[in-house]
Order: structure tokens, then C-alpha cells, then sequence
């Protein structure tokens, strides 16, 4: 009996360990134009993201297992990237690479599953915090979303610029801090190039994605 106390007490000790996201195909690509769209290159480990003057995102649900989810780290790099751009500008807000973390309550996300991004992007109950390499403003700074509006949060992470980084970030706190109250269901990741405004080009890629 006190060996086995102690054993599920040891284990209870444990961290939870990191869950990592394939970059597969269940990722899908929405268009935002038809005459334009970005690259992806999905290759398990990671994602390579190719803009000339175009836009797009790439959506993918995330399982049950993934819902409880607090925090996040990954590696991203940009290679050619697009001048520095006011992030709350509709129509000129254009940024190297945004991570989209879609959250909704527990109810919806079971009555939402499968739904297309955007639908949930749309959905009243949704809030989305958008973590962004790019951008004329200092790290940290967070922004409502010029498309999301209270919806949606934009969090800088690096401005403008080139090079390689590796990034943890709170789920859970960024989610307080930008909404209030506990973070509800974590259903689905996005990702996204945005050179459109400024007609000029992206080359950068994500890796590493891990989410627990």
C-alpha cells in the first residue's frame, strides 16, 4: 500500500510533457484571395511559408488530448522578411509569420468539431490569441486584432527583421491577461505569410511546435 502511495505520488510529481504538432496534412490552406496565395511546404517536423505580395492561412484542429493545453514553444526563422508595418492597420498590417492558438468553450468545441476555420474564426464564443514575427512595435506588446477585433489578440514576439529564434510562451496567462478568466478549449492552430499590403516577399519556415 505505501509503495504504491508513494509511486502515485511520484508520478502525480512528474511534468507533463510536451506534446509535439506534426506539420502534416491535416493542415489546410484558406485562401483570403483568388487570384493570390502563399506557399507552404509541410514536412512533418516543420512548415517552410513562401509569400510574393500574397496572403493565406493554414488551419488544422486540434484532437481532444490537446484541449487542455497551457503553454507552447517553438523555433521559427526568416530568411527575407516584409518592412515594418502598423499592426493595427486593416489593409496595411502586413507580418513575416503568425501562430494562431484558436480557444473556445468546452460546449461549442464539441458542437464545432470539423468545422472550417472559417467558421470558427467567425464564431462569437471564439477568441484567438495571435502570436506574430513582424510588425513596427517593441515584444510584448499586445494589440486587439484589426480582423478579430475583442476576439482576437495580436502578441508580439519579434519585430521586423530577419534571423532564428526559439519561443515559450504561457497559454494560460496571455489568455488571462487578454480576456479574462481561465482559458477554455484549445481547438485548433493556424499559421500565416502576409506580404500583401506591401507587395514584397517572404521566406521563413516554423519548427519544433510543441504544445502541453
Amino acid at each position: 500500500m505505501f509503495r504504491s502511495l508513494t509511486a502515485a505520488l511520484c508520478l502525480a510529481a512528474l511534468p507533463v510533457l510536451a506534446a509535439p504538432v506534426s506539420f502534416d496534412g491535416s493542415w489546410k490552406t484558406q485562401k483570403f484571395s483568388l487570384f493570390s496565395s502563399n506557399s507552404y511546404g509541410f514536412n512533418g517536423s516543420s512548415v517552410s511559408v513562401a509569400s510574393n505580395g500574397s496572403v493565406s492561412l493554414a488551419y488544422r484542429p486540434l484532437a481532444e488530448s490537446y484541449w487542455d493545453a497551457a503553454s507552447a514553444k517553438w523555433s521559427w526563422s526568416v530568411q527575407e522578411g516584409v518592412p515594418a508595418t502598423d499592426l493595427r492597420k486593416k489593409g496595411g498590417d502586413d507580418r513575416n509569420l503568425a501562430l494562431y492558438f484558436v480557444f473556445l468553450p468546452a460546449s461549442e468545441a464539441q458542437a464545432l468539431k470539423g468545422a472550417s476555420v472559417r467558421k470558427l474564426l467567425t464564431n462569437d464564443a471564439a477568441r484567438v490569441l495571435v502570436y506574430v514575427w513582424g510588425g513596427a512595435h517593441d515584444r510584448g506588446t499586445v494589440l486587439n486584432s484589426p480582423y478579430l477585433g475583442n476576439r482576437g489578440k495580436t502578441i508580439v514576439l519579434r519585430g521586423s527583421g530577419t534571423g532564428s529564434a526559439n519561443e515559450s510562451v504561457n497559454l494560460a496567462r496571455d489568455y488571462a491577461k487578454a480576456f479574462g478568466g481561465g482559458a477554455p478549449a484549445l481547438v485548433g492552430l493556424a499559421l500565416s505569410g502576409d506580404s500583401d499590403d506591401t507587395d514584397s516577399r517572404i521566406r521563413a519556415s516554423i519548427s519544433g511546435l510543441n504544445i502541453n
